[in-house]
């Protein structure tokens, strides 16, 4: 309840003056209210013949059953009183014959209630006749009763029989069959008005259809496009979005839920644009935050064996090389710190490699040699800032220092298409299967959870994160035969970034 409450409210709060809901209601009555009046006009037409056919076929049973049975029951039981075969006392007693005056009485209880009920006009008029002759056989009857009473009449009672009794049972049963006729004519007539009923129902729906199928078709044309259109304004405003476009709105004034429905996109979008900015700030500060750590991490140890090295140097007298290390440990800290830059150029990350190779060879000189192969068709194209360095390091401390023999590193760039792919391969003690699977899973992790390889999973982070997953770090090993690295990056040029 609480859920509907608030929808209502929001809602109310949105000003929906005509919901979807309404306009499909509102088009699905419209179509539906003139079959329905028909189906009504047609249900109350049928009831009326149903009722008036019933009626018809009762007032029809009744007639037909004194049709077929009142002329003989009483042309024989006035015989059997005239004779003298039964009295006027004892007639109810034989089972075959019935009283004259019980089927009289009985006839007229009948067709009286058929004068009540009936209303065409010729059936009426044979009804009235019936009555007046069941009146005069009643007369007839009693005038054989008293001849009956008074008896010795026995030859002018059979004459009442043939020249009025049989003459008016016959009448009477002729009434009986004109009223039975015309009933039936009635039923007929009752049949045809049905039928013309029905067919102006079927004309009169056929032109409804016809009507209704033009005036739904355009309602419907109308209430869809008003619907179409909000959608459509919302579907175009939702592909910009899509591809990027953050101030993309959708112009919606329908006052339905659609327009509910826009402007809770235009304040989502709102909403994004403000978090991807956010996000875009909160990016560019851990990428500096990352490239700190990294920065963090080679510059105090690195420092210290170096100083450590130009003090070496200088207690053997060797001022030259002492003094030509500082320079080169200059070079190398200017090129890391390049000003804050985030990119530098090949050229610049080849003499920061040169510094740092030159450098670790003055400490290194018996088991390390070098050698940097980078065409100089590179040097205007931009790369992130310490981008070899920490796999130059890597190939020192972690494969050439363990060989316990001269080692070798090699340094090679070149461009292929539209992608530089720069190499580092050394020949140390390389890695098993399982170490290698391991380092690579390692490099693909975020740097901060890595537990090792906190250089080179930096280095892949970035490259991910500047250019796209397609970029990055592969790494090849063998065990006792050394290690290559192979970076893949964009051929971008430096001015154009």
């Amino acid at each position: 309840m609480r859920k509907q409450d608030s929808l209502h409210d929001g809602y109310a709060k949105h000003n929906i003056r005509f919901s979807i809901r309404k306009k499909i209601l509102m088009l699905s009555a419209a179509a539906a209210l003139p079959f329905l009046l028909l189906v009504v006009y047609l249900v109350i037409s049928l009831t009326n013949y149903s009722r008036t056919y019933d009626q018809i076929v009762s007032n029809l049973t009744v007639a037909n059953n004194y049709n077929l049975n009142f002329k003989e029951e009483m042309d024989e039981s006035l015989y059997k009183l005239v004779v003298g075969y039964v009295t006027f006392d004892n007639i109810s007693k034989d089972d075959t014959l019935k009283d004259p005056y019980v089927l009289i009485r009985e006839l007229r209880g009948e067709f009286t209630k058929l004068m009540d009920i009936t209303t065409e006009i010729e059936s009426k008029m044979w009804l009235q006749s019936l009555l007046r002759n069941i009146n005069t056989l009643e007369k007839r009857v009693d005038d054989i009763k008293e001849s009956a009473l008074k008896g010795g009449m026995y030859n002018e009672n059979i004459e009442v029989l043939d020249k009025n009794i049989y003459i008016l049972t016959e009448l009477i049963q002729d009434d009986i069959q004109y009223y039975i006729y015309y009933q039936t004519k009635s039923m007929d007539k009752i049949t045809d008005t049905l039928n013309k009923q029905v067919q102006d129902f079927i004309f009169l729906c056929s032109i409804i259809i016809v009507v209704l199928v033009i005036a739904v078709s355009v309602t419907t044309w109308l209430i869809a496009s008003g619907i179409r259109r909000p959608i459509q304004e919302l579907y175009v405003a939702t592909e910009k979005v899509a591809e990027g476009d953050f101030s993309a709105r959708a112009d919606v004034t329908s006052k339905d839920e659609i327009e509910v429905l826009a402007k809770g996109f235009n304040n989502m979008t709102e909403n994004m644009q403000a978090l991807v900015d956010e996000i875009k700030e909160d990016e560019a500060k851990l990428r500096r935050v990352d490239l700190r750590l990294l920065q963090e991490q080679i510059n105090p140890h690195f420092l210290y064996n170096t100083l450590d090295t130009i003090v070496w140097l200088i207690e053997g007298n060797e001022t030259e090389k002492a003094e030509e290390m500082v320079v080169t440990l200059s070079n190398f800290f200017r090129l890391v710190l390049s000003k804050g830059k985030e990119f530098i150029t090949i050229r610049e990350e080849e003499q920061h490699i040169a510094s740092y190779l030159a450098i670790q060879k003055m400490r290194y000189h018996d088991i390390m040699e070098y050698d940097i192969q980078i065409d100089k068709v590179l040097y205007d194209y931009q790369i992130p800032k310490l981008t070899l360095q920490p796999l130059v390091e890597n190939a020192l401390y972690h494969g050439l220092k363990y060989k316990r023999a001269k080692g070798y590193i090699h340094i090679n760039g070149e461009k292929t298409g539209d992608v530089i792919v720069l190499t580092v391969r050394d020949n140390g003690v390389g890695m098993d299967e399982e170490e290698l699977e391991l380092l690579r899973k390692e490099i693909e992790r975020p740097c901060k959870e890595t537990e090792k390889g906190f250089g080179m999973a930096n280095v892949n982070e970035r490259i991910h994160m500047y250019f796209g997953q397609e970029y990055g770090m592969t790494i090849r090993s063998k065990k006792r035969k050394g290690t290559i690295v192979e970076i893949t990056i964009p051929a971008i040029r430096a001015e154009e970034t």
